[in-house]
């Protein structure tokens, strides 16, 4: 691709979200995220094999669908209010629709279905993209908006969403579909505090950008898209591999990584709010995606895959593609408990 249209593609993506979070305007937030959906397409549709045509094509469809409720709901609000942005007096039914759109966006559950197989069928680095950056813009219109929407929706899409992302990863083999199923959980966690403290879901979804981005990369400096390429890394780089079983840890929530923070701090104040048994299927749900995470590590860097003789005799090296943005990245995803004090609102 030329190098001009790379740089155009790239800073429309970072310029849609922009444009998005710093608007108060509704017609504007959709601009941003129209930007952001388009600007995405050549970079899934990039490879030229059927299966990205196939992801782009899924990813569209889904997302222009949302895109065109989001501005039915617009539309409907300034007929009836005269104004680009909900109010008190706005129909209860039009922030409920909008919530759904961007459930649609986010990849929540009973809408996540396109979520794995549009991860599944694009390379590594748009996958980052998609499951980071592409969740920036939807969750900030959620939180200028959730206080329209009726609690009983967030919290039954968070479950949904925290269930099927446990349940799906479970008997996964493809490392794009277990971190896409995982980006559907960490969004349950960051919807279902929504109602009660906005502030925790952005706290969430920096640590979850912060994890995430340093396991792309992983994957990333060997193409590891299976559990039994990555069996091979023992052999090229122990350190890598030592490094992508902490942040597995980590994006699974045990403590003392940084993961845990959300959870612990989640999990609070659900306590606090009396939602006694929504925190305790999450509690449990979240040892599931644990246990799936835990199985990842045990066939890749306690067992050995049967592998021809060839692949036994690669020295030893260490990658130098990303020498210095992984070790702090990986610090970040791990160390960052301590600092809880100061990080938490």
């Amino acid at each position: 691709m030329n190098p001009i249209t790379i740089i155009i593609i790239y800073f429309t993506i970072f310029l849609g979200p922009m444009i998005t979070m710093s608007s108060t305007n509704l017609m504007l937030m959709w601009v941003g995220l129209e930007l952001s959906l388009l600007a995405i397409i050549p970079l899934l549709i990039n490879n030229k094999n059927p299966r990205s045509t196939e992801a782009a094509t899924k990813y569209f469809i889904t997302q222009t669908t949302a895109s065109m409720i989001i501005l039915f709901t617009i539309v409907l609000n300034y007929k009836q209010l005269g104004m680009w942005m909900f109010q008190q007096q706005t129909n209860i039914m039009l922030p409920n629709m909008m919530m759904m759109a961007l459930s649609i966006k986010l990849g929540l559950a009973p809408f996540h279905y396109w979520l794995p197989e549009v991860t599944q069928g694009i390379p590594l680095h748009t996958g980052l993209i998609l499951l980071t950056w592409q969740k920036i813009a939807p969750l900030s219109i959620m939180i200028q908006i959730y206080q329209f929407v009726n609690p009983t929706i967030i919290m039954t899409l968070a479950i949904l969403s925290i269930f099927m992302g446990a349940w799906g990863g479970l008997n996964q083999t493809q490392t794009r579909k277990i971190m896409a199923f995982s980006s559907i959980s960490h969004m349950g966690w960051m919807t279902a505090i929504l109602p009660y403290n906005p502030n925790l879901t952005l706290l969430n979804l920096a640590i979850y950008i912060i994890i995430t981005i340093p396991m792309f990369m992983i994957l990333m400096t060997d193409s590891s898209t299976t559990i039994n390429s990555i069996s091979l890394l023992w052999n090229k780089s122990p350190m890598i591999l030592t490094i992508m079983s902490l942040l597995l840890l980590s994006l699974g929530g045990l403590p003392p990584l940084t993961g845990f923070l959300p959870k612990w701090t989640i999990i609070s104040e659900l306590l606090k709010n009396n939602c006694t048994i929504t925190t305790t299927l999450m509690a449990m749900m979240a040892l599931l995606n644990l246990f799936f995470y835990t199985r990842l590590i045990y066939s890749t860097t306690l067992t050995m895959f049967p592998t021809n003789n060839n692949s036994k005799m690669f020295t030893h090296h260490e990658f130098t593609k990303y020498n210095l943005i992984l070790p702090i990245m990986a610090s970040l995803s791990t160390l960052m408990l301590p600092l809880s004090p100061q990080l938490v609102p």
